[in-house]
């Protein structure tokens, strides 16, 4: 059945008043197998849509390799939604921030020297405009007036905090127009004049980003002539980064009146409704004073925690909507999801990286080259060569390097520069002795690209420049990308793990059945975790993070196998526990 939906004094569903609320899933940080669980939960707690971005770099990893399959099937997830009564508002812009990887943007756009993002420049909007021809025809016939259940979609996203190019943002409307979306478009701003004025298009219905003083915010929007009144993204928790002390919340009481005013008041999404988990490589990173990476959990401390569990917020949240409606949510029949403990893990082979890195196809050139000119995403790139001149190593300076470098001489780690210790030389307190023909080795972390500020454009990992060591540049170096893949498919054997140097570690596990579970890795620094293929997330002993959460579907019914890249040379204990720790 077929719908109309517009902006006019308010929101209209076939001319009759829609009051819009909703709550954010990302589908692309949800096994497939628990969507239903998710939107169900939504639906009981009382709002009548979801809300997701659509990430580019989710989509098409590589240029022109386009995956809407399994996880990345977001056409499934809408219209599983539509199954369960849910409208639907899409965010498919090309730049989405939400703590994802470079912001949603393809990592290989970088490889192009000069080019310009989220503006005008023509090299940007080329790629823009095929992403577009692939993705928009996909979301056409989910739009409510072609019989799906999606209301309106967004041009950018808060783009007023990022430039003003009036011309882009009217090429994004355009675009979408002349591929066949018709529902209303919108854009997202904080609800300060810079950002709504540089945020702002013709033909476009402006919304606001805040998680407080919801009043304030609403009456600045209505003298700026914003009407009716939507926050897009009602920020109800935070995300965390590693270091940052402990995992972020909120008090539940405050967001729940907060909430309960903007009801009240306007329209709402819910920021996040359900977090979710930045499986694999995909966690953003913002950089202000320092580099802060994201944590592999999106928890947010939202209504529903990342394992979908049910917590004070959902039922506080749940009961300002209820009171405003005159009755309860709809009676939905929910299922509690098991929690499994299934105790320790057994290693049963380890080997250094190094070595299992030597069979590896390698690049070689002159200089060091960044981990996107070299074709490669994300993960670790490993810059090897043979020193012949030096009696010692004094000094060493990584030019254009991010973000985390171990250097290795002989196959153990002599230094770690981390951010802002890449930017200068580094002097040894004791110079290190030096033989002709002794190997070093330099691995270097992409922990994220930055999702958000001006700094989008500087986000090449690995080296982009030169290796300058003592007074001289080096040169002759081979290039080997560990991407995902790579580095899943290494298989260590015997136990020959170092006691000073990155070491791939196998591990294995019985679950009788499949259940939920959480991994803790007492002991151990810092590294990445794959579970039966499939890339679970990073660890880092400074938290807050302390258990990786495992969705029981990952599971397999009896044996199950771990690998663990640990790059500090260190190891302990491996556990499955039945709760989270996040900090």
């Amino acid at each position: 059945m077929t719908h109309t939906f517009a902006i006019k004094d308010d929101f209209c569903l076939d001319d009759k008043k829609l009051h819009i609320i909703s709550g954010s899933i990302h589908y692309f940080r949800v096994v497939p197998e628990y969507w239903r669980d998710r939107l169900l939960k939504l639906k009981a707690m009382g709002c009548n849509t979801v809300e997701t971005y659509i990430p580019w770099n989710f989509h098409e990893a590589s240029k022109g390799v386009f995956d809407f399959t399994g996880m990345r099937d977001v056409e499934a997830f809408v219209r599983l939604a539509q199954e369960l009564g849910l409208w639907v508002i899409l965010r498919p812009t090309p730049y989405i921030c939400g703590e994802w990887e470079f912001g949603g943007l393809p990592a290989w756009l970088l490889r192009e020297d000069g080019i310009r993002l989220r503006c005008s420049d023509p090299r940007y909007l080329r790629h823009v405009m095929d992403y577009y021809d692939e993705l928009m025809p996909r979301l056409v016939p989910l739009q409510v007036t072609h019989g799906g259940p999606v209301l309106m979609m967004q041009v950018e996203n808060e783009y007023g905090s990022y430039g003003d190019d009036k011309a882009y943002l009217s090429t994004l409307r355009d675009a979408m127009r002349q591929r066949g979306i018709d529902v209303p478009l919108v854009t997202s701003d904080g609800p300060e004049n810079d950002m709504l004025a540089c945020g702002k298009v013709d033909g476009v219905f402006q919304t606001g980003n805040f998680g407080s003083h919801a009043r304030e915010r609403f009456a600045y929007m209505t003298e700026k002539g914003i009407s009716p009144l939507m926050c897009m993204e009602f920020w109800c928790g935070w995300f965390d980064h590693w270091g940052n002390g402990g995992h972020a919340r909120t008090d539940a009481k405050s967001c729940a009146r907060e909430f309960a005013e903007l009801i009240d008041l306007g329209h709402v999404n819910i920021y996040m409704f359900h977090g979710g988990t930045s499986f694999g490589f995909w966690n953003g990173a913002n950089d202000y004073e320092a580099l802060a990476p994201d944590v592999t959990s999106y928890d947010y401390d939202a209504p529903l925690s990342e394992d979908g569990r049910i917590t004070e917020k959902y039922r506080l949240f749940k009961a300002a909507i209820e009171a405003r409606a005159g009755h309860p949510a709809p009676e939905v029949a929910l299922t509690e999801i098991p929690r499994r403990a299934y105790g320790p893990a057994k290693e049963t082979a380890c080997a250094p990286l190094l070595s299992l890195a030597e069979g590896r196809e390698s690049f070689h050139g002159v200089s060091p080259m960044s981990m996107e000119r070299l074709g490669q995403s994300y993960g670790y790139t490993l810059y090897r060569t043979t020193l012949t001149h030096e009696e010692t190593l004094r000094k060493l300076q990584l030019v254009d390097a991010a973000d985390r470098a171990q250097v290795m001489l002989n196959g153990q780690v002599i230094l770690t520069l981390y951010d802002r210790e890449l930017l200068s030389a580094h002097t040894f307190d004791t110079p290190v002795p030096v033989h002709p023909g002794d190997r070093l080795d330099i691995l270097v972390e992409n922990m994220g690209r930055v999702n958000y500020s001006y700094k989008l454009e500087r986000q090449r990992k690995g080296i982009d420049s030169a290796v300058v060591i003592n007074d001289h540049q080096h040169y002759g170096w081979d290039m080997i990308t560990l991407d995902e893949e790579a580095l899943s498919a290494m298989v260590p054997a015997g136990c020959d793990a170092p006691s000073n140097a990155p070491a791939l570690h196998s591990l294995t596990f019985l679950a009788p059945e499949r259940a939920d579970t959480f991994l803790a890795l007492p002991g151990w620094g810092k590294g990445v975790v794959w579970l039966n293929g499939f890339t679970l997330g990073r660890f880092w002993e400074k938290g807050p993070q302390k258990r990786l959460y495992i969705p029981a579907p990952l599971l397999r019914e009896g044996e199950n196998q771990l690998l663990i890249l640990e790059t500090e040379g260190r190891s302990g204990e491996v556990w499955l526990h039945d709760e989270p720790d996040l900090g």
